[in-house]
C-alpha cells in the first residue's frame, strides 16, 4: 500500500458530536496547533451545534454528519461522540477518503476497531485515537525515566483505581457512560482504558491477559468491579485493579525495579515520585491547558508529513482487545451487538 500523501496546511478539521469533550479538551487546540484550523462542527441538535460554533469562533456547524463529512472545505474528521457512534462516524470518514481522529475508547469492541481499520485501509487514509496522556508531559517523563533505566530493572507493576458509586436518577435511562448501548461497558471502558493505553504505551502490548468482572453494588447491569493481570515483553508481572463502588478515591500506579520505585496517578496532576533507597526524588509536570493539544499537535504533524503520532488505531485496538479479554466473560461474547442482549450476560447481578 502506498504511503498516505501529506495534507497541505493548514488542516482544516470538522468535528461530529461537538459536546462536553470538545468544550476545553481538545476543541480549542485544532486551531492553536500550528497548521492546523477548526472549520465545522456538529451535533443532531442544531441548536447547540451553532451555540458551539458563535462561542468558539468555528464558520460552520450542522446537525448532519453526513453534511459535515462531504463538506470539500473539511480535509479531516475529529469524531467526539460517545463510542457508541465512533463506527458510525468513523466509517463516514473513510468513505470520503479523509484521515480521522476518533475519541477513546477506539470503539465498543476490537471487533468494531476492526471494522474501522478495514476501512480505512482500503481507503489509504490514517486514523488516529485520542489516548491523549501519551503525550502529556508527566507521562513522557515517566516513558524518559524507564528509557534512561533509572528504575534499573522493572519487576513490577501494580495499578489501583476507586471511587464512588455514580449517582443513578433513573437506572431505566442511565447516563451514555453506564450504558453498554453508548460506551460499550461500563467505566471500566471509559477510565480503565487510559491506564491501559499507558502501560501499552510505556512497556509495550500487553500480554498473558487474564481478568474477571463483577456487578457487586450497583443497580445496573453492567460491571463495577474489574481485576486484571499481564506481564510486559520483558516478563514483568503486573496486576491492575478498578473499583468504581468504593467509600475511598485511589488513583495510582506504582512501577518497582531492583533500582527505584516509580509513583503516579492516572487521572491526576501531582508530582511524579521516584524512591530509592537514598531518598526520594520529584517531577513536576503540570498538564497545559487543553489536555489534548500536545497529540493534536503531533497528529497534525503526521498528516502534513512532518512527523508521527503516537496514538494509532492499531495502538487503540491492542487497548480494546486486552479490555475485551477481560470482560468477555461478564458480557458472554464481545464480538457481536451484545449491548442489544444485556438479559444473556453471565456476569450481570440485576
Amino acid at each position: 500500500m502506498p504511503a498516505n500523501p501529506p495534507l497541505s496546511s493548514p488542516i482544516r478539521w470538522g468535528i461530529i458530536g461537538c459536546g462536553d469533550v470538545t468544550e476545553v479538551k481538545s476543541g480549542p487546540a485544532f486551531s492553536k496547533v500550528p497548521g492546523s484550523r477548526l472549520v465545522a462542527v456538529m451535533r443532531r441538535d442544531g441548536a447547540k451545534a451553532a451555540d458551539y460554533a458563535l462561542r468558539h469562533g468555528v464558520p460552520r456547524w450542522y446537525d448532519d454528519a453526513r453534511a459535515l463529512v462531504a463538506d470539500p472545505e473539511v480535509d479531516a474528521i475529529y469524531v467526539a461522540t460517545p463510542p457508541g457512534a465512533h463506527l458510525d462516524g468513523a466509517l463516514l470518514a473513510a468513505a470520503a477518503g479523509k484521515p480521522c481522529y476518533v475519541e477513546k475508547p477506539f470503539a465498543r469492541s476490537t471487533a468494531e476497531c476492526d471494522a474501522i481499520l478495514a476501512a480505512f485501509r482500503a481507503a489509504n487514509a490514517p486514523v488516529f485515537v485520542a489516548y491523549y496522556r501519551r503525550c502529556l508531559p508527566r507521562f513522557t517523563q515517566v516513558k524518559a525515566l524507564l528509557a534512561d533505566h533509572a528504575l534499573g530493572t522493572v519487576t513490577s507493576i501494580r495499578l489501583h483505581f476507586a471511587c464512588a458509586a455514580p449517582v443513578i436518577a433513573d437506572s431505566a435511562n442511565p447516563p451514555w457512560r453506564l450504558d453498554a448501548a453508548n460506551a460499550g461497558a461500563g467505566l471500566f471502558l471509559d477510565l480503565g482504558s487510559h491506564a491501559l493505553d499507558l502501560l501499552d504505551f510505556f512497556f509495550g502490548p500487553l500480554l498473558n491477559v487474564h481478568g474477571h468482572a463483577a456487578n457487586l453494588a450497583t443497580p445496573l447491569p453492567i460491571e463495577d468491579s474489574v481485576a486484571m493481570t499481564f506481564t510486559t515483553a520483558s516478563g514483568a508481572p503486573g496486576v491492575a485493579t478498578w473499583n468504581f463502588t468504593s467509600a475511598l478515591h485511589t488513583d495510582e500506579v506504582v512501577i518497582e525495579g531492583t533500582a527505584a520505585r516509580l509513583s503516579f496517578s492516572v487521572f491526576g496532576n501531582e508530582p511524579l515520585r521516584l524512591q530509592t533507597r537514598d531518598g526520594q526524588q520529584t517531577f513536576e509536570r503540570p498538564n497545559p491547558p487543553h489536555v489534548q493539544q500536545p497529540l493534536i499537535e503531533t497528529l497534525v504533524n503526521a498528516l502534513l508529513g512532518r512527523g508521527t503520532c503516537p496514538s494509532t488505531g492499531e495502538s487503540a485496538r491492542r487497548t480494546s482487545a486486552a479490555m475485551d479479554t477481560v470482560l468477555n466473560a461478564y458480557y458472554g461474547n464481545r464480538t457481536d451487538a451484545f449491548w442489544t442482549r444485556p438479559q444473556t450476560w453471565p456476569g450481570r447481578r440485576v
